[in-house]
């Protein structure tokens, strides 16, 4: 990928994240990758902090690039994509993380037979701790594949799926860190009543979290051979297990996958 041109289009929170990944990773030099924006001074900011080419016209940008990446808010892609159209053709490789935004919207919109990747990043990967699927289009092949996970493994972990499978993940991973902080905040209140200063609580609650999700992560054993480690016959967790079980945190959780899914599904229709 280091001979490579990358033009990140959208320089945004997430577009400052991805390019910052690909270098910190080493995929490129800041020579090699360009960010198109139409805010001067977010520009300024991004070619200041990273040394990275920045431009205004996004057709210009894209012109000799080999990948683009698709930064932008899903309800500006259509104009973007039309802008783009002229000077996209099929050596170069597009990576859009457009939500909700089907690889079909893209294709339609491009030259035929344009390698087209879709990726559902999340927002931890602002922390180099994402977790992003992606789905390839039917003219990406496996190169053009793992090159798009080379970059968002450099914000996390990455998954590969059926594009139709996206909604899921949106309503899942997409979604789930907002879930994640009303359990942070959940647990904190729980410290607070039982006496814990409330910076204390939340600080203890958040790393709790963090360090459950490393454990599975690092040993892949089963979250319930994980929680059986640390629950004691007649013991404290069992008795904090009962109380969740009791007031539904496991049916509410998998109701809000379900519920965030159909609405990604529902807004996902128009496209």
């Amino acid at each position: 990928m280091k001979a490579k041109k990358i033009v990140i289009i959208g320089g945004g929170k997430m577009g400052e994240v991805i390019a910052a990944g690909i270098l910190k990773a080493g995929l490129a030099q800041p020579g090699s990758v360009t960010v198109s924006d139409i805010v001067p001074d977010r520009l300024a900011y991004l070619k200041g902090r990273y040394a990275v080419g920045t431009a205004q016209d996004n057709r210009k940008a894209a012109r000799d690039a080999d990948i683009v990446i698709l930064a932008v808010k899903p309800q500006g892609i259509g104009e973007v994509l039309e802008e783009l159209a002229p000077v996209i053709d099929r050596k170069k490789l597009v990576v859009s993380i457009a939500a909700g935004i089907p690889i079909r919207f893209i294709a339609e919109r491009l030259k035929k037979g344009i390698p087209i990747v879709r990726v559902m990043p999340n927002t931890p990967a602002l922390v180099g701790e994402g977790a992003a699927a992606l789905a390839a289009g039917e003219a990406a092949s496996g190169a053009d594949l793992a090159t798009a996970r080379g970059i968002f493994d450099a914000l996390g972990v990455t998954v590969v799926v059926k594009e139709d499978l996206m909604d899921t993940v949106t309503g899942l991973s997409g979604s789930g860190p907002a879930y994640g902080f009303i359990i942070i905040d959940a647990l904190s209140d729980g410290g607070v009543l039982m006496g814990l200063p409330r910076d204390v609580a939340t600080k203890l609650a958040a790393q709790t979290l963090l360090g459950a999700a490393k454990l599975y992560l690092d040993s892949l054993k089963h979250p319930g051979e994980l929680r059986d480690m640390v629950t004691s016959p007649g013991g404290t967790t069992i008795a904090g297990i009962r109380a969740l079980e009791k007031h539904g945190l496991r049916s509410a959780l998998i109701q809000a996958v379900e519920a965030a899914t159909l609405r990604s599904q529902e807004l996902g229709r128009g496209k």
